[in-house]
């Protein structure tokens, strides 16, 4: 099966929909901080023939692959091997100063999954990477290595919201002392071991641990947490902004940034709201909305999406065009 099978865009009907009012002016841009495999983005060149894309992603793999899809749209694309806390930098040496629309498609990839040697899977033996930039120097295996008891403990509970951090923690100092964590299984096998037989019924015991060590590795809450804002400033008035999130946590930071970035800052009692206290930006869905029970049915990987939109209402400042 393709590469282009195999990754099925979650919430792509909706994602268009939400973006496409500020997508159909001449000019536009649309920023893809996770482009992945390039599902969305295609489908948003096929549908708006004028709209100039900007990539970014962090997963040399994930670009290659993206290039070759992407292709036969010639100069109307721009890819960049970058962190999507960069936005600014990347948008910046491209000599755009503002863009009409910015789309975020966290957590980990399906191409990132699939492939059995990246180690983010719990269910297959891999080495211990979970890299999302295999360039980058630190993996789960290092982690598991290196970290102190604390450390291990803070990440479990931290990233994973993992009740049994303490428990695990201490069980992979004791094995590293004897022989290092390398492969998936090593740590699935350990963590199994170290659960109590009612809890492994709540679900795979493995699962918080794994997802810590990926946030972990990849700095992923603390990269959104500068990402989500700086995406945010760089939106022309009327751009829109859709996040899909898979997970509390990261759901958590966009919720909050949303939420700012939508509420009055005028302080209380002030007879009237001036320009400048006035939100910049307009919620355009009530909450977190959730995929269809078709589309889970039909995409498991969509079953815990969690999106948000906003649409910008007034620039903060004045911008020039970027050197």
């Amino acid at each position: 099966m393709a590469e282009s099978q195999i990754h099925v865009p979650v919430m792509l009907d909706r994602t268009v929909e939400l973006l496409a009012p500020a997508l159909g002016r001449p000019g536009a841009v649309l920023v893809d901080a996770t482009l992945g495999m390039a599902g969305h983005a295609e489908a948003f060149l096929d549908r708006f023939p004028e709209l100039e894309l900007v990539g970014l992603d962090r997963d040399t793999d994930a670009l290659a692959i993206a290039g070759e899809r992407l292709a036969r749209f010639g100069d109307r694309v721009h890819l960049v091997h970058t962190v999507y806390d960069e936005i600014d930098s990347s948008l910046d040496t491209l000599g755009i100063a503002t863009v009409s629309g910015i789309l975020f498609d966290l957590g980990v990839s399906s191409l990132q999954v699939d492939r059995v040697e990246r180690g983010f899977s719990y269910s297959k033996d891999a080495p211990l990477d979970m890299r999302m930039d295999a360039t980058s120097p630190l993996t789960a295996e290092r982690i598991l290595a290196d970290y102190s008891e604390q450390e291990l403990r803070r990440i479990f509970w931290e990233y994973g919201e993992e009740r049994l951090a303490q428990r695990y923690a201490k069980r992979i100092v004791e094995r590293r002392a004897a022989s290092p964590l390398v492969r998936s299984a090593q740590l699935v096998e350990l963590i199994t071991a170290a659960t109590p037989v009612a809890v492994q019924r709540n679900g795979h015991p493995a699962k918080r641990v794994f997802q810590a060590l990926r946030i972990e590795v990849n700095q992923e809450l603390s990269v959104l947490a500068t990402a989500i804002p700086a995406a945010i400033g760089r939106l022309e008035v009327g751009g829109r902004i859709v996040v899909l999130a898979y997970q509390s946590l990261e759901d958590r930071i966009v919720k909050r940034a949303l939420a700012a970035a939508s509420s009055s800052t005028a302080p209380a009692g002030l007879p009237v709201e001036l320009p400048e206290h006035r939100p910049e930006l307009k919620l355009l869905v009530r909450g977190a909305e959730l995929a269809s029970d078709v589309e889970r049915a039909e995409n498991p990987r969509a079953t815990p999406v969690r999106l948000r939109a906003a649409e910008r209402l007034r620039d903060p400042e004045k911008r020039g065009k970027a050197a």
